[in-house]
């Protein structure tokens, strides 16, 4: 029983120390979103969605939830959103090619249509975030006439 006490309390005093390390937030620049909107224009519901359901993970700014501030839930965090901005990141939307950008909203419609994003994991603690019917039609759609809007300027640039 001692050597239990033992491994319980070095698990505790592991776990306190742990609470002062972290990884780096992603905390960058609200405006670098601007460009993804300005060119996309999507309407004010599809704006909506966006900002509670996509960007947290899609851009360089998320809202941190009260148990970010607790490791290994940091950690395991950092890394959702490191994985959702490499496939997907709308604050380097204007660096990005006419194809890249196209590619990306083609993306967006087959995972929002499939119901694959927002993420289960996302929508267990932001139930905001969940995805009604509707939403996803208003997604779709907005997303659709975007690649509309793309397939001209190919044809214009070809």
């Amino acid at each position: 029983m001692k050597i239990l006490k033992k491994i319980l309390l070095l698990l505790l005093i592991v776990f306190v120390i742990a609470q002062f390390f972290g990884p780096e937030k992603n905390e960058g620049d609200l405006t670098s979103i601007e460009p993804f909107l300005t060119e996309t224009n999507p309407p004010e519901d599809v704006k909506l969605i966006l900002k509670e359901s996509c960007f947290d993970c899609h851009s360089s700014n998320t809202r941190y939830p009260w148990y970010n501030s607790i490791t290994p839930v940091n950690y395991w965090m950092a890394e959702h959103i490191a994985n959702g901005k490499k496939h997907f990141n709308v604050s380097d939307w204007k660096d990005a090619s006419l194809k890249k950008r196209d590619h990306k909203i083609e993306e967006l419609i087959e995972m929002v249509e499939k119901k694959d994003m927002p993420l289960p994991s996302y929508t267990w603690s932001h139930s905001e975030a969940k995805l009604t019917d509707a939403q996803i039609s208003s997604m779709v759609n907005w997303a659709k006439g975007v690649r509309e809007m793309y397939a001209k300027q190919k044809a214009q640039n070809d």
